[in-house]
């Protein structure tokens, strides 16, 4: 089984890099033949907040987490998290607090590393 990791900077909304990140990840996710992970450090730990509310019509990316988190796995990077006032009572289900040291493991086992 092939590996993507995903890791994810930009805050959820304002641009559309992480929207991108996340329906490629949704899509890698739903293979049977693919594993996915994803990242989330800096301003994209806010992706994992629970309780968004978009406008209609709008994507929300906590809904585009939730369809990797069926099938794949998410982590946030626990310093990033304190820095933004972020505890992991805040966090979507199945979204876990983790270290640089996890992001550098997955880093190393990944058979595709993609930044955004």
């Amino acid at each position: 089984m092939a590996t993507t990791l995903f890791i994810l900077n930009d805050a959820p909304y304002g641009n559309e890099r992480i929207y991108n990140a996340l329906r490629l990840a949704g899509v890698l996710a739903g293979r049977d033949e693919q594993q996915v992970q994803v990242f989330l450090m800096a301003d994209a730990v806010a992706c994992a907040k629970t309780g968004q509310k978009v406008p209609e019509g709008y994507y929300s990316v906590e809904l585009m987490l939730g369809k990797v988190l069926r099938r794949g796995r998410v982590a946030l990077c626990g310093t990033c998290m304190d820095a933004r006032g972020l505890s992991e009572t805040d966090m979507i289900e199945g979204a876990k607090r983790s270290t640089l040291a996890q992001l550098a493991d997955w880093t190393l086992e990944a058979d595709k590393v993609l930044v955004f």
